[in-house]
């Protein structure tokens, strides 16, 4: 997702970057607790069948495991049910003696809380309960011993890294990020940080912010000449690549049906696109308004909450990864619509830059 053509061209807006006299802006950045539960099992639920196997003695005759997580949002708290079984044997004659075998269910409650200046979201427990699946609360001294020393730290180390998301925008900005520009583009993304956090009923209520740089001055450029007939044959093999990486990416969604609803949405998008940008990239007439321009001015409140959905249902670290490309290019569209501080250029000539720079970059990665 990350190497398609609209994360790259957005990154533009970090491209061509000046001076960094900075002040404070922020975005909202709701996360689905569908997008969260992805969280958990990349991280925790590495076992079969999406199993956590927090616990084992040396002899194999004692255990204890969750599964099947549940997440919504009570009272501005995280809520997570998760299945539990354990069990507790002694080793006898070279056999395991089974000497108590329960299954039940761990309900937690989990403030949303920012530590190291903002840069992590983590969520630490603020209450437990066990009980069995007759909704009996847990009695037994011994497994709340476990659950405590074992489950509830587990629970309680899932986090959201903006560090490890600040690296995948800036590998997503690199094919336009040019020496000059280096330094600026790191400064900007160093001061991202969420700001703010909020659990509501069915996601986090979530803002980042940032800090940006004032307008420069810029002198006038020689647009771009328009693309001869080898760039455009280079440009469309290009293109077909990009949108088999999106769609390769979609077709992991475990959900079928939305899978469909957003294939048709992105479809239409697409065909947009590439109608737009064959436009902008063969022709200097923008007499009826730059199609580059009015494409994306038309189509990103479109387009999000479609690339929302799929972060939802995609599974693992792959709807993280669409949560970074949704974070880096709201962050871009919120920073040009306040007059292109670093030099955007959202245009047929703009992408004529950036398509030749993409190209060249292309060609000597082959």
């Amino acid at each position: 997702m990350k190497n398609t053509l609209l994360s790259v061209y957005l990154g533009i807006l970090i491209a061509y970057s000046g001076s960094l006299s900075a002040n404070q802006k922020t975005i909202p950045l709701p996360i689905d607790y569908r997008l969260i539960r992805n969280a958990l099992v990349e991280q925790i639920y590495t076992g079969a069948n999406q199993t956590a196997h927090l616990w084992k003695d040396k002899g194999g005759c004692s255990l204890l495991d969750m599964s099947n997580p549940r997440i919504d949002g009570q009272q501005n708290l995280v809520r997570i049910v998760n299945d539990v079984h354990a069990r507790i044997g002694t080793a006898m004659g070279g056999q395991c003696l089974t000497v108590l075998d329960w299954t039940g269910k761990l309900e937690t409650f989990q403030r949303a809380v920012l530590e190291n200046g903002g840069t992590v979201l983590r969520f630490p427990i603020d209450k437990a309960v066990a009980y069995d699946p007759g909704g009996q609360a847990l009695r037994i001294d011994q497994l709340q011993d476990l659950l405590k020393r074992f489950a509830e730290p587990k629970l309680a180390s899932v986090k959201l890294d903006l560090q490890e998301m600040r690296g995948d925008i800036e590998k997503t900005l690199a094919p336009v990020t040019t020496p000059e520009n280096k330094a600026a583009v790191q400064a900007l993304l160093s001061s991202l940080r969420f700001s703010e956090v909020k659990a509501g009923e069915t996601g986090l209520s979530v803002k980042v912010a940032f800090e940006v740089p004032q307008a420069n001055a810029r002198t006038n450029k020689q647009p771009a000449p328009v693309f001869n007939e080898s760039e455009m044959q280079q440009w469309n093999v290009a293109w077909q690549r990009w949108n088999a990486s999106l769609f390769e990416a979609i077709d992991r969604a475990a959900d079928d049906r939305v899978s469909s609803d957003v294939r048709d949405t992105l479809l239409e998008t697409l065909l947009a696109a590439k109608s737009a940008f064959h436009k902008g990239l063969t022709s200097n007439d923008t007499s009826g308004g730059d199609p580059v321009r009015m494409f994306f001015n038309d189509s990103w409140d479109q387009v999000t909450p479609v690339l929302r959905t799929i972060a939802k249902d995609v599974p693992g670290a792959e709807s993280l990864r669409f949560l970074t490309f949704i974070t880096a290019t709201d962050l871009l569209y919120e920073l040009e619509a306040i007059g292109s501080p670093l030099g955007l250029d959202i245009s047929s000539d703009g992408l004529r830059r950036l398509g030749r720079m993409l190209l060249v970059k292309q060609a000597g990665a082959n």
